[in-house]
């Protein structure tokens, strides 16, 4: 029988897996792997860096919800990713990250470009691999998909030293999991479903708590029938944007920090509450020892470490999220839908009187909030949207109306500066029929703006809207609020940067609105340029908070609508 070598069974392997779109950065100690690469069927996607590449798997993960894949070198490029992999091992995004490694004889010399990759890695990987022989590479593969997408999600390593990917091996198809150690609890047990629909049946004021672990679940179908079965208003976490369609009569929004007045104040005054795939974050929570004071709570969640971790459960069910909700579905029957009355105009009033408010002036400065709300008026919603981390993401999450699933990308747990652009780009490369737009700051666009390069030269059309404010702005708005406005460090510099000509000059399409008239006129002229990549700068008040606002490590009972709160 022929030979292969080790890195033409890497490729082979990942092709078994059917990865068609892959990411990387090559360099010396992954080389042997390049080269089967040039012609195999997967299309490999250049990143200029290595945190880039990372970035773009997780993208792609979360547009597609299948596995994520990327590729580096050792040394640097492995301790580069680290970053992508701490943000994916935050937000459970099934990730597999292959890199190289300096020969097994050369391990622990101090060789160049070697790195302690398993090591540093092991705490913001799901699981990670040293792979010393390449008869090993294909089941280590097929297992590391498997673990990056069962149980709850999240990134894998394969790190593979460079005399591995030169042995000459036979190639054997991958054998049947063997993981003894590993077996996701995914059916919840009957008796816990009993009691939870016996809280539910009694429940006043109950609230349905749920978040990105639904949307990896696939679940958001079965969780629109269990609103409508049971007739139970529903909040959605940062991560689980979309999960309910924002128009639902009876979505509440987002809770916590940032969320809305009636989704965080729902939960404080539910009775009970029914937290599906959340992990009780503490943007969500606040002080824990104030959250929902009055609830008996019912958690579910795939992984038993969260369960009881923030918050004890009165119910606590271990289980898929599909899994849990198609049997509460079923043990609920047909009883009729309560009507709870009472509750829901209460919710309903709130809405009215304490919703989201902003002040945009005809011949004023451009608010971003109306930047979003003319972006999602002339896309009409049809767009996945891929944001960064500070005032823009939450005025993203807040003021765009989000329809369905995996429509909304963005860095939550570890809040990662500098997501936005190459998630895009992993986006769109996962959807290429789909719109993308980046919703991004400057601050956060300055960090991976680079990556745009790589979307020009490879014809990935993402569109970016640039919300431009001159500084790092959740940073200027906590010094304004809590150090006594002294900004330090926090001031990005007015007209610093031409935009325009950056995008221009990495290959990509640049527009500038200035003013509230020209914002509209500038996404429509982003939106009929379709051949490359564009970016629109949005120049933006600079006074603008996000509001609403619950302050940190408070009650959430108190809730910040605007400036004049303070």
């Amino acid at each position: 029988m022929p030979t292969i070598s080790g890195a033409q069974a890497l490729i082979k392997a990942l092709e078994f897996e059917g990865v068609d779109v892959m990411f990387g950065l090559p360099g010396g100690a992954i080389l042997p792997a390049y080269d089967p690469l040039y012609d195999s069927p997967i299309n490999h996607i250049l990143a200029r860096h290595e945190q880039g590449a990372g970035h773009m798997a997780s993208g792609y993960a979360w547009a597609t919800g299948r596995v994520g894949v990327c590729m580096v070198t050792s040394g640097p490029g492995a301790t580069n990713l680290v970053t992508a992999l701490a943000d994916a091992l935050m937000d459970s995004v099934p990730m597999v990250a292959i890199t190289g490694q300096v020969a097994t004889t050369s391990v622990g010399n101090d060789a160049f470009q070697e790195a302690y990759t398993t090591g540093i890695t092991m705490p913001c990987t799901k699981h990670n691999y040293f792979v010393t022989d390449a008869n090993d590479l294909a089941n280590v593969i097929h297992e590391a998909f498997y673990i990056a997408r069962s149980g709850r999600p999240g990134p894998v390593l394969v790190d593979v030293p460079k005399d591995v990917l030169n042995a000459q091996i036979e190639w054997k198809d991958p054998t049947a999991l063997d993981l003894p150690g590993y077996k996701p609890t995914v059916t919840p047990h009957p008796r816990r479903i009993k009691e939870a629909i016996r809280l539910i049946e009694q429940a006043e004021r109950p609230v349905l708590y749920v978040g990105g672990g639904i949307i990896k679940a696939e679940a958001s179908d079965e969780l629109r029938q269990l609103v409508s079965a049971m007739n139970i208003p529903v909040v959605t976490t940062l991560m689980g944007r979309g999960v309910v369609a924002d128009s639902h009569p009876l979505t509440l929004g987002m809770p916590g920090m940032h969320g809305t007045y009636t989704a965080t104040t729902a939960i404080q005054k539910s009775d009970v509450l029914i937290a599906l795939g959340v992990r009780f974050d503490d943007r969500v929570t606040g002080d824990p020892d104030f959250f929902a004071p009055e609830a008996m709570v019912i958690h579910a969640d795939v992984d038993p470490a969260e369960i009881g971790k923030v918050r004890e459960a009165e119910v606590p069910i271990v289980g898929d999220a599909k899994a849990v909700i198609e049997a509460l579905i079923e043990e609920w029957g047909d009883r009729p839908a309560p009507e709870r009355a009472t509750w829901l105009e209460q919710l309903h009033r709130w809405q009215r009187e304490k919703g989201l408010k902003y002040d945009q002036q005809p011949d004023g400065k451009i608010k971003p909030q109306f930047v979003i709300e003319e972006l999602h008026r002339i896309t009409g919603g049809n767009a996945i949207v891929v944001s960064g981390v500070g005032q823009h993401q939450m005025w993203a999450s807040l003021h765009w109306g989000f329809e369905k699933p995996r429509t909304w990308i963005n860095s939550g747990g570890l809040g990662t500066m500098g997501y936005a652009v190459p998630a895009a780009v992993g986006a769109k490369a996962g959807m290429p029929d789909e719109l993308v737009w980046a919703i991004d700051g400057d601050g956060c666009f300055q960090m991976t703006s680079q990556e745009l390069i790589t979307a020009a030269v490879d014809g990935i059309p993402v569109k970016i809207a640039l919300i431009n404010n001159s500084q790092h702005g959740m940073v200027t708005q906590w010094q304004r609020l809590f150090y006594g406005g002294r900004l330090s460090a926090s001031q990005l510099g007015v007209g610093a940067v031409d935009y325009v000509m950056l995008a221009e000059a990495m290959g990509c399409a640049g527009i500038r609105a200035e003013t509230p008239g020209e914002v509209a006129p500038a996404i429509e002229k982003a939106m009929s340029i379709n051949d490359r990549p564009v970016v629109v700068e949005f120049v933006v008040d600079r006074d603008e908070m996000v509001f609403p606002m619950v302050p940190a490590g408070g009650s959430n009972d108190i809730v910040l609508l605007g400036p004049e709160d303070l």
